[in-house]
């Protein structure tokens, strides 16, 4: 009865979204000049590339043997942080951080990264590096105030945070979109490379903290902002601990059962199947990093009747993280996914994530 009785809250509460877009499928080898040859340089001279599903594939196998590569950044000093106006910071202003994005795509808007920055009382009564530090990446279609209240609990707690956007969200959303499709859309591999994007966005943002003087650095992420947080954390070093909000194994199987992506299965299904998706979507899959999480002390937070990142596959993820001995914790929030943004599921999911923190940074 419990379990009927959330399934249709959340049903309810997904339904309240009008603007879903369902379009066209493309397997997207435009983005693939991203990284110029990058991924194909195994081709011989006038080999032939296949089809288009086979060609991402001889992609996919380059950049898996070299996750790093792809996942790390150039360096860059070009960051522009604006301190809050002090005459505005108590209603609620925060300073910001600009910062160029290291993937540039066809759209001005997303190549420029936004950051909020919430510093703890110890960090902004000294004014330079004080205490641990989380880098937050809010969920999927989060507008630019999502995870901003959480921000100012994590720094009303002792812990500065700075909150990132993501690409395609709010100031980086091009003007033909009403949401962040651009991120998780049936276009595979721009949705490869969006996530490649966040990926080098926050461990420049990491760069940016480090400078600061931090080395208590957390990374908090929610939803997709989970598993991006965990390709970070996978791959940078500087990241102590890593509290991840609702979480899958599988990047390919929560857009394909996923109840808020149904409009993106509609266009993948019947032009490439799960198993060849969850290849071509292999380098964006917590799945892939296991073994890379064993320096990172992470918490892992499922919700017992979430449709969205469904149960099993949850449990798939703590089940994997307990086999391969990754030191971790786990809550299981009781509640679904649309639902621990509601009262009083939401005030217990950051008392969770708030005290993993404190207590590992």
């Amino acid at each position: 009865m419990i379990t009927s009785i959330f399934h249709s809250w959340e049903h309810r509460l997904a339904s309240a979204t009008k603007n879903r877009i369902v379009r066209p499928f493309d397997w997207g080898l435009d983005w693939l000049s991203l990284d110029g040859a990058a991924g194909l340089r195994g081709l011989g001279a006038g080999e032939e590339l296949g089809s288009e599903g086979a060609t991402i594939d001889r992609y996919v196998e380059e950049v898996m043997r070299d996750t790093h590569a792809f996942f790390t950044p150039p360096p860059t000093r070009d960051f522009e942080f604006t301190p809050a106006d002090p005459g505005r910071s108590a209603g609620g202003e925060s300073a910001t951080l600009r910062f160029p994005s290291a993937l540039t795509t066809p759209y001005p808007e997303n190549n420029t990264v936004a950051a909020r920055w919430f510093p703890s009382t110890a960090a902004r009564r000294s004014g330079h590096a004080r205490g641990p530090v989380v880098l937050v990446l809010p969920q999927w279609n989060a507008d630019a105030g999502g995870h901003v209240g959480l921000s100012r609990l994590l720094a009303r707690c002792g812990i500065s945070a700075l909150r990132l956007s993501l690409p395609y969200h709010d100031v980086r959303m091009p003007a033909e979109l009403e949401r962040a499709d651009y991120i998780v859309s049936a276009n595979v591999v721009r949705t490869l490379q969006a996530c490649r994007q966040a990926v080098l966005d926050a461990r420049r943002a990491v760069d940016w903290l480090s400078a600061q003087g931090f080395d208590r650095i957390g990374i908090l992420g929610t939803s997709l902002g989970s598993c991006l947080s965990l390709l970070t954390a996978a791959h940078e070093p500087r990241i102590r601990a890593a509290a991840l909000n609702h979480v899958s194994p599988w990047f390919a199987d929560v857009v394909w059962h996923g109840l808020s992506t149904r409009h993106v299965r509609e266009s993948l299904d019947g032009n490439v199947s799960l198993e060849q998706l969850r290849r071509i979507w292999m380098p964006i899959s917590p799945m892939a990093y296991l073994d890379s999480m064993r320096r990172t002390r992470s918490l892992l937070v499922y919700a017992r009747y979430d449709l969205t990142f469904p149960v099993d596959l949850s449990k798939q993820l703590l089940e994997r993280f307990a086999d391969h001995g990754i030191p971790h914790e786990r809550f299981g929030l009781p509640c679904g996914h649309y639902s621990t943004g509601m009262t009083p599921f939401k005030f217990l999911d950051a008392y969770v994530l708030i005290r993993f923190l404190r207590r590992n940074l």
